[in-house]
């Protein structure tokens, strides 16, 4: 390797240095918009709670209604599950998979939670069986992995 090479080289490193500096800005401004977005979440959830309860009848849920409150808790727990994982990519600079899943778990739990099985088709039920199952298996198979 000659000179000229060399020099190459060590500005090659410095800008990759500088790259993954200013990567690192990124995702710290994802994590402070992320709380952001968690404090709405809460917001909403305190919001949702308050209108279902006050409208008659009073301090009353029907079902429909605790399907919503649901959904607004679990918004913010998938919202939470992001957070960490932007905070884990802050401090390992590694993306942990088995926590990706998990979170998408929850996101399609979610769904499952708050689905009206009278108005959707069966193909759509499918493949979010299909979905479910899928991000089961990689679940395990990564937990079984990081075991071993």
């Amino acid at each position: 390797m000659d000179k000229h090479e060399n020099h190459l080289s060590i500005e090659g490193d410095k800008l990759i240095c500088f790259l993954n500096s200013g990567l690192k800005q990124v995702v710290r401004l994802l994590a402070v918009l992320m709380m952001v977005v968690i404090l709405f979440c809460v917001a909403d959830v305190f919001l949702v709670l308050y209108q279902k309860l006050s409208s008659a009848p009073q301090f009353l849920l029907n079902l429909r209604d605790i399907f919503t409150v649901f959904a607004s808790f679990l918004a913010v727990l998938i919202a939470i599950e992001i957070f960490v994982n932007i905070t884990l990519y802050l401090r390992d600079d590694v993306i942990h998979i088995r926590l990706v899943v998990a979170t998408a778990l929850m996101a399609i739990a979610r769904k499952v939670i708050v689905l009206d099985f009278t108005t959707i088709a069966h193909e759509y039920l499918y493949g979010i069986g299909i979905i479910v199952l899928a991000l089961g298996i990689t679940y395990y198979l990564v937990s079984e992995k990081a075991r071993s």
